[in-house]
C-alpha cells in the first residue's frame, strides 16, 4: 500500500540525477513532494505575456504553437526541432535537440500549429532573440486519453517552483503519480478531527487534492485556505506547548517592597514615565509577584524608554532579595548599559561603597575582554550577591559565572541569542527565573503572535517628552551638489555642539561585509524583473564597491568641507577598550564625527548626537536603518538622518528608503518591511523554499486565522500538554521547525 512517507524512487520513479534534482528542492519523500505546492495557476484558456519573461528565469507558460520544423546541424547532421510559440502578440523561439531524426519527428507530430500547450524551461537569449531550449511541455488534448484530456484541459494548471532540468511539468507529473494512489487514510492530518469539525475544515488529503489537482479555481482556493490554517495551527500548538511547560515550572515570587530601591529610584526620576511605560511596568510587576516564571516580551519604538522599564523590573527583584542578569549581544552595548544604569541609579548603584546609598546595590559588568583582575572582582560581586544587577555578553553564560540568587533574566535584542544560550543562563538559578525579553525592532501584532506566542507582550509606542524628533532625507550618491550639502550639514551640526555618525557597510576595502564579533549588515539587492531590465543591468558598468570605515574616515579627515573637524573610528575588530574610548571621545566632543559600522545600531546613547549619514544606504534592511536612525535626536535638539544611496526609482531599495523618509513610526515601518520581504523570511531566510516554510500563511494579513489557530491550539494543549494523543501533530511540529526553525522561534 502506498504511504505518505515513501521515498521518491519507490513512488514516482525518480532515480539518479533526477532524484538529485528533486533533493535540491528539499524533496526526498512523497510527503516532501506533496508539500511542494504550486506557486500559481495558469488558465489553459489564456496565454502568457511573453514580453514579461525574464532572461535566466525558470518559467512555465501557456502559449500556442505557431510553427515547427526539423533542421539539421551543419557539422554533425544531428536534428533539432525549431518551433515558435506565441501569446498572440509576440513570439518565443523553442529549440529541442535530438540524437536522431525519429525522435525529432515525434516532437514535430506533437507541436502542431494552433495547438495550445504548457511549456517549461529556462529563458535565454540566442542571436539576440529570447529562446526556450529543450523545454518540458504538455500539449493539451494529446498527452492522455482523449475524453480525459478534453476534461482536464479546462482545469487550472498548477505551476510549480522549478529548476533547470526539473521543469514544472515534470514536477506536476510526479505529484500526480504520488497523489493519485493515496487515500485519506494514507495522509496523516495534524489538525485533529474535533478541530476540523468545529472549524468546518476539509481533511489534509482533500486539501492536497485541491491544490495539486484542482478542477476549478474554487478548489485550489479552498485547499490553500485549509493549509493556511494548518500552518498557523502547527506553529501555535508548539508555542502553546512551550507556554504550558513554562507555566508548570515553579519560580520564586518577587513582589514589590515599599521603601526599597524601586521607590527610591522612582522618587528621583527627573522625568515623568509615559503611559506605556507605566502600563508595561504594572504588567511586569504583577508577573514578578507570581510563583510561576514570567515570560514577557517588551517591544518598543526606538527611544521609547525600554531601559527604564527593564531597570524598574530589575530593582523590584533586587528589593525582593534576588538578582537580575542583563544579557546584551555586544560588548559595546553591555558597557553602554552599565554606564546608563549607573547614571540612572546614582548612589543607588554604589551599595557598600563610600558615599553610596544605605539601601543601594551594585551594577557589575562581565565581558570576555576584561582583564583577569577586573573579571575576578565582578565574578565575586555576582556570586556574593553584592551586585544586584549583572550585565554581560556571552561571557555571562560561562561556567565560572555564579549568582547568589538569580531571579530575573533580561535579554536585550533576543534575536541575537539562541535557545541553548538562554537556557544556560536560566540554569544558573535555583528555581526557574523570570524572563523579560526586549527588542527595539517593533513587530506587527500578527508577527508577534506567531513567533512570540509563548510570551505575553507589552508595547511601548510613544517616546518620552522632550525629544524633538528626527527628519530623514534620501541623498542621491551621484549628485555632487547634494553630497556637498550633506557634509556641510555635518559641519554645521558640529559647530552648534552636535555630534555626527557616519555609517559604512564595510570595515575596510578588502572586507566583503562587517560580519565580525560585534556588528553586521545583511546586504540586500534588487534583481531585474523583465527582459529589458535584465539587458540594461548587464550593460551597466560594474557597481562601485561599498564605502568602508577606514577609507571614509581617512577621506573625511582631509576633506576641506569639514575644515579639520576631528574624526573618530568604531568597528567590531577593535578591542573593548578601544571601542569604549571611541564612544567616550565622541560623546565628549574630542572626535565629534564618528565613522562606524553597524556596531552602533542598538543601545548606543549619546544625547548630543544630532546627525547621521548612512553611506550605501540601499544595501541595508529597513529595520536596521530605523535602528541606526534612532541613535540621533535623543536629546533636546532635533535629529537629522541623511540616507546616501544609489537606488534607482522603482526598485525595492528605493521603496525601503522612501518608507523610512516618510515616517518614524517603527510599527508602521515593520509592517512595510514585512510586505517588501518574502514571507519565508518570517521564519528565517535560510528556510525559504524548503519544506516546512510558511507557504500560505501571510503574517501581515492573516491575523484572524492566527487568532483562531491560537485559541484552538491552546485548548488542545490544556487538555493534553504533551500532545500524546496527536502523533500527526507532533510530527508536523518537528517538520515545521526543522532546519533551524526551532532555534529561530527561541531567538525571536
Amino acid at each position: 500500500m502506498p504511504t505518505h512517507v515513501d521515498p521518491l524512487d519507490r513512488r514516482v520513479g525518480a532515480k539518479g540525477a533526477e532524484q538529485k534534482k528533486f533533493a535540491a528542492l528539499g524533496i526526498e519523500t512523497v510527503a516532501d513532494l506533496l508539500a511542494h505546492y504550486p506557486w500559481r495557476y495558469a488558465d489553459s484558456r489564456e496565454v502568457t505575456d511573453i514580453a514579461s519573461l525574464a532572461v535566466g528565469a525558470n518559467v512555465s507558460l501557456v502559449a500556442r504553437v505557431r510553427s515547427a520544423e526539423i533542421r539539421l546541424a551543419m557539422k554533425t547532421g544531428k536534428p533539432r526541432v525549431e518551433a515558435k510559440i506565441t501569446d498572440g502578440t509576440r513570439t518565443l523561439d523553442l529549440v529541442i535537440f535530438m540524437p536522431h531524426r525519429g525522435a525529432a519527428e515525434f516532437h514535430l507530430k506533437r507541436l502542431l500549429p494552433g495547438s495550445l500547450g504548457l511549456f517549461s524551461g529556462q529563458i535565454n537569449i540566442f542571436n539576440g532573440r529570447l529562446q526556450l531550449a529543450n523545454p518540458g511541455y504538455a500539449i493539451f488534448g494529446l498527452d492522455v486519453d482523449e475524453e480525459v484530456a478534453l476534461e482536464e484541459a479546462e482545469w487550472p494548471i498548477p505551476i510549480y517552483p522549478a529548476t533547470a532540468g526539473l521543469e514544472s511539468e515534470k514536477i506536476r507529473r510526479a505529484v500526480r503519480a504520488a497523489l493519485d494512489p493515496l487515500t485519506e487514510q494514507d495522509v496523516p492530518d495534524p489538525v485533529p478531527d474535533l478541530v476540523r469539525a468545529e472549524r468546518h475544515l476539509a481533511s489534509r488529503w482533500s486539501a492536497l487534492r485541491g491544490v495539486h489537482v484542482p478542477q476549478t479555481e474554487d478548489d485550489w482556493r479552498k485547499g490553500q485556505a485549509r493549509l493556511r490554517y494548518e500552518e498557523a495551527f502547527v506553529l501555535q500548538a508548539e508555542l502553546a506547548r512551550r507556554r504550558a511547560h513554562a507555566q508548570r515550572e515553579e519560580s520564586t515570587a518577587r513582589p514589590a517592597r515599599a521603601g526599597g530601591l524601586l521607590d527610591a529610584f522612582d522618587a528621583r526620576l527627573p522625568f515623568t514615565l509615559t503611559e506605556g511605560q507605566v502600563a508595561a511596568g504594572e504588567q511586569i510587576a504583577d508577573d514578578l509577584a507570581r510563583a510561576h516564571p514570567m515570560q514577557r516580551l517588551l517591544q518598543g519604538e526606538v527611544g521609547s524608554g525600554k531601559t527604564v522599564v527593564a531597570l524598574r523590573a530589575m530593582l523590584q527583584v533586587v528589593d525582593a532579595g534576588g538578582q537580575a542578569a542583563l544579557l546584551a549581544p555586544t560588548s559595546v552595548l553591555a558597557a553602554q548599559h552599565v554606564r546608563t544604569l549607573r547614571a540612572l541609579l546614582g548612589d543607588l548603584a554604589e551599595g557598600g561603597l563610600l558615599g553610596g546609598s544605605e539601601i543601594g546595590t551594585r551594577v557589575a559588568l562581565l565581558t570576555g575582554a576584561q582583564s583577569a583582575a577586573e573579571r575576578r572582582a565582578n565574578l565575586l560581586e555576582a556570586a556574593s550577591g553584592q551586585a544586584g544587577i549583572v550585565v554581560g555578553t556571552h561571557a555571562l553564560l560561562s561556567d565560572p559565572v555564579q549568582f547568589a540568587d538569580l531571579g530575573l533574566v533580561v535579554i536585550d535584542e533576543q534575536h541575537k541569542f539562541g535557545v541553548e544560550q538562554r537556557g544556560r543562563l536560566q540554569a544558573k538559578a535555583a528555581n526557574a527565573p523570570h524572563l523579560l525579553v526586549t527588542t527595539a525592532t517593533p513587530i506587527p501584532r500578527t508577527v508577534a503572535m506567531t513567533v512570540f506566542g509563548e510570551l505575553e507582550i507589552s508595547e511601548l509606542r510613544h517616546v518620552p517628552a522632550g525629544r524633538s524628533g528626527i527628519t530623514t532625507h534620501v541623498v542621491a550618491a551621484d549628485n555632487r551638489v547634494w553630497m556637498d550639502r550633506t557634509w556641510a550639514r555635518v559641519r554645521e551640526e558640529v559647530e552648534k555642539g552636535g555630534r555626527a555618525f557616519v555609517v559604512c557597510a564595510r570595515i575596510d576595502e578588502d572586507a566583503e561585509g562587517t560580519r565580525d564579533a560585534d556588528d553586521g549588515v545583511d546586504l540586500v539587492a534588487d534583481e531585474p524583473t523583465t527582459v529589458s531590465e535584465a539587458q540594461a543591468a548587464a550593460q551597466r558598468a560594474p557597481k562601485k564597491p561599498l564605502r568602508a570605515v577606514l577609507e571614509v574616515a581617512e577621506t573625511l579627515r582631509q576633506d576641506p568641507r569639514l575644515g579639520g573637524v576631528a574624526v573618530g573610528l568604531l568597528h567590531g575588530r577593535m578591542s573593548s577598550e578601544e571601542k569604549d574610548r571611541a564612544i567616550a571621545d565622541f560623546a565628549s566632543g574630542v572626535t565629534p564625527v564618528l565613522v562606524s559600522t553597524t556596531v552602533i545600531e542598538v543601545g548606543v546613547d549619546v544625547p548630543a548626537a544630532t546627525v547621521m549619514v548612512i553611506l550605501d544606504a540601499q544595501v541595508f534592511g529597513l529595520s536596521q536603518l530605523h535602528q541606526l536612525r534612532g541613535r540621533v535626536g535623543r536629546g533636546s535638539a532635533p535629529g537629522l538622518c541623511l540616507l546616501v544611496a544609489d537606488a534607482p526609482e522603482g526598485t525595492v531599495a528605493a521603496q525601503r528608503l522612501g518608507a523610512l523618509a516618510a515616517t518614524t513610526d517603527g510599527f508602521e515601518l515593520a509592517r512595510v518591511d514585512l510586505e517588501l520581504r518574502r514571507e519565508g523570511d518570517v521564519l528565517g531566510s535560510a528556510q525559504s523554499g524548503r519544506r516546512g516554510t510558511l507557504r500560505f500563511l501571510r503574517i501581515v494579513s492573516d491575523g484572524a486565522v492566527i487568532d483562531r489557530a491560537r485559541d484552538d491550539a491552546r485548548a488542545l494543549v490544556e487538555a493534553d500538554p504533551e500532545l500524546t494523543a496527536w502523533p500527526a501533530l507532533r510530527a508536523a511540529i518537528a517538520t515545521q521547525l526543522a532546519d533551524g526553525r526551532e532555534e529561530f522561534l527561541g531567538q525571536s
